[in-house]
């Protein structure tokens, strides 16, 4: 696997994404009502794939893209970005990232760092009762991630979902639809096997 973009690259993506320590938005997310939260970290927990973005610049080309979260022992969380760069045949990249949960109420927003001293907002603006289908945004509204358990979602759920991004101030011009085929690039954590057959 060639490594992942230069720290340059990376350290130039995560400057636009520089959040302050801001006290916590207090955002609960679309789809879970107020007995749900806070938000089940574990059931959260697992391996998403990213079914369109509006991208930073290190992920603009990506296929196949996923993103894993593990909690781990002292409460933080391991998060790995993975994706084929350009095309299903092109170089798989990676981020290691860890996260941590700033709005302990909700569980919803939480702070990711891909290199010290960096902490990116993180919002859970929409999650599904049954943990399949989430909406991760960014407040500057420059970029989103909708994820979720399966490799592909209907047409119209994405158009309604790019529709109430678009009414919170989203840049969604930008929306870029991941493509998901076969991911002969990623040794991956996902049973690809199971969905392509």
């Amino acid at each position: 696997m060639r490594p992942t973009r230069s720290l340059a690259a990376v350290s130039a993506a995560a400057a636009l994404l520089l959040s302050a320590c801001a006290a916590p938005s207090g955002i609960e997310p679309r789809g879970l009502s107020s007995t749900d939260l806070p938000i089940d970290l574990e059931r959260f927990m697992g391996d998403w794939f990213v079914i369109a973005h509006i991208p930073t610049s290190v992920e603009a080309e990506a296929h196949d893209a996923t993103e894993s979260y593990a909690l781990r022992e002292d409460g933080d969380i391991d998060v790995l970005f993975r994706f084929c760069d350009g095309s299903f045949e092109g170089p798989a990249e990676e981020l290691r990232m860890r996260g941590w949960v700033h709005d302990p109420a909700t569980n919803a927003e939480w702070r990711v760092r891909p290199l010290w001293p960096l902490g990116l907002s993180y919002q859970i603006l929409e999650l599904d009762p049954e943990f399949t289908t989430t909406v991760i945004g960014h407040p500057s509204g420059r970029y989103a991630w909708i994820m979720a358990r399966e490799p592909r979602l209907p047409e119209e759920r994405l158009a309604a979902i790019e529709e109430r991004l678009r009414d919170q101030g989203y840049e969604t011009d930008r929306m870029r639809r991941v493509p998901h085929g076969d991911p002969s690039c990623l040794a991956s954590p996902l049973d690809r096997g199971a969905r392509n057959g």
